[in-house]
């Protein structure tokens, strides 16, 4: 990978309310919960910073991911949506970061090669955001960040994420073997 310190936020502070009152990220998926089976995938990227942002505690989510290295960060306001735990996260990243991936938690078809490619595409000058698209060019996750971008980031509400962002800046999409980059 060629940037092996590249920080990774991993969002699953949400509710997951669509799931018929399961908790969707503590669903087993090869074995593991869905959400320990992703920061499994993700230290397997990176050997920077994981921040995993959850919400308050308590809740089962911290539990599952108790003996891997990753900083569980509660997010107080969790309810607001993606842009509360953007915002929380952002702020967490250590000084001197010059980019930071952000993944969803739900994404269980997402690779560790997936998170090394979009993250050697990073490398890329002419662009400030490099996001994942599947084959057919849907743009996806995950998503790199230059840090010209976290200011902007660290200002979010609601639970569009950062897609305003995304429509503005310069994004390239890598794409991904279809369609991980959305399921």
């Amino acid at each position: 990978m060629t940037h092996p310190d590249l920080p990774i936020i991993l969002l699953a502070a949400g509710s997951s309310t669509r799931l018929r009152g399961a908790d969707k990220l503590m669903e087993e998926i090869d074995g593991h919960p869905l959400l320990r089976r992703q920061a499994i995938i993700l230290r397997a990227a990176t050997s920077g910073p994981i921040i995993a942002a959850l919400p308050a505690l308590p809740h089962p989510r911290y539990s599952t991911l108790q003996d891997i290295e990753v900083l569980c960060l509660p997010v107080p306001d969790a309810a607001e949506g993606m842009g509360a735990s953007i915002r929380t996260s952002i702020k967490a990243l250590p000084p001197g970061t010059t980019k930071a991936m952000i993944c969803l938690a739900d994404l269980p078809d997402l690779t560790t090669e997936d998170l090394i490619t979009v993250a050697q595409a990073s490398k890329d000058k002419t662009h400030t955001i490099w996001r994942g698209a599947t084959s057919a060019g849907k743009p996806g996750h995950p998503i790199v960040f230059d840090q010209c971008h976290f200011a902007a980031l660290a200002t979010l509400t609601g639970d569009q994420g950062a897609k305003d962002l995304i429509k503005t800046a310069k994004t390239a999409q890598i794409p991904l073997p279809s369609p991980r980059a959305l399921t």
